[in-house]
């Protein structure tokens, strides 16, 4: 049966490009860097609204909702970056209200302290601790597939200069001598 095919972030990572210049870049694969600056004509769009359940008030021990916040700080860094088109709006907010919620376990962690106690009255864990590291797990996930997309779209060929040319910087790094 067919296992269709490979999967997202499968295989081996890929090197720094510091390592790959350094090494001479072995498998002489074209090195590419991400640039933020080019000639592409500026889109002009708005930023969407906010949803609702972005800014609902929230009912545990009077915590400020930053769903709001994180949302307009991730849209407007895509925006800079003229990516904010590539990213579904879904996936904004999803981001903003994992970000918030993790940030207010964080608050209730600080604010009743790391452990409690369970009915037996044994010192267990503040159940925050793990609802917050879910969140974050999340929230992780959403950004790696937000950030993929500004990284296939900016990407450029690296112009700089191979260090291993570099003469004298051969012979500071011999080994042994």
């Amino acid at each position: 049966m067919a296992g269709g095919g490979a999967r997202v972030g499968a295989g081996g990572k890929k090197k720094a490009l510091h390592d790959r210049i350094i090494e001479g870049n072995p498998g002489k694969r074209p090195l590419t860097v991400l640039s933020f600056d080019g000639d592409e004509k500026l889109i002009g769009e708005a930023m969407p609204e906010v949803k609702g359940y972005l800014t609902d008030e929230q009912c545990a021990a009077n915590l400020k909702n930053y769903a709001e916040t994180v949302y307009n700080e991730i849209w407007d860094w895509l925006h800079k970056r003229r990516c904010a088109h590539l990213i579904p709006i879904q996936l904004i907010e999803n981001y903003a209200q994992n970000t918030a919620r993790y940030i207010q376990c964080e608050q209730l962690v600080s604010k009743h302290g790391f452990t409690t106690t369970n009915s037996a009255g044994n010192m267990v864990a503040a159940p925050y601790i793990a609802v917050g590291q879910n969140y974050l797990k999340v929230a992780n996930s959403i950004w790696q597939q937000i950030y993929q997309a500004v990284r296939e779209n900016k990407a450029v060929d690296y112009k700089g200069e191979n260090v291993s040319n570099d003469i004298m910087e051969r012979l500071l790094n011999v080994q042994g001598g």
